[in-house]
């Protein structure tokens, strides 16, 4: 037997925070350049929507292949992001993820919807997309790369 519900539903997203050293130790975040609307050409965390059938983790990680070609990132849930407002498209929901990785193991390259991938320095972030200043901020007060 079929339930229905009469009650709205978002949709669902995983962004991945990748932190990772270089050679003088300093942390970065792996971002990419988006290539489509919305936010076309501002940076942001890798990520997108969760497929039918796929896990929230899975998801994860078939987008920071798609996007940034990076395979076998040991990634963790981080945070749950729900505000109604945090993107123009509507009411969607994002399951932050984050890994630590070796930047001389990591070469990203763009890929899907991303125009270009890159690491940035913490302390010099480009504007970010949706609200991901805030999901990166929270990433690195917990996981204090």
């Amino acid at each position: 037997m079929a339930h229905t519900y009469d009650y709205p539903r978002p949709a669902l997203t995983v962004d991945c925070i990748i932190f990772g050293q270089d050679t003088n130790q300093a942390t970065k975040v792996l971002l990419i350049q988006r290539a489509h609307e919305p936010f076309q050409d501002k940076w942001a965390i890798p990520g997108g929507f969760i497929d039918a059938n796929e896990t929230a983790l899975q998801a994860a990680k078939r987008e920071l292949e798609e996007e940034t070609n990076l395979k076998g990132v040991e990634l963790h849930q981080l945070y749950t992001f729900t505000a109604p407002d945090r993107d123009p498209r509507g009411w969607v929901v994002s399951i932050a993820h984050y890994a630590l990785v070796d930047i001389n193991a990591c070469k990203p390259i763009a890929g899907d919807d991303a125009r270009n991938a890159t690491w940035f320095a913490l302390d010099e972030l480009p504007e970010m997309a949706f609200d991901h200043d805030e999901i990166l901020k929270m990433a690195i007060a917990e996981v204090k790369p």
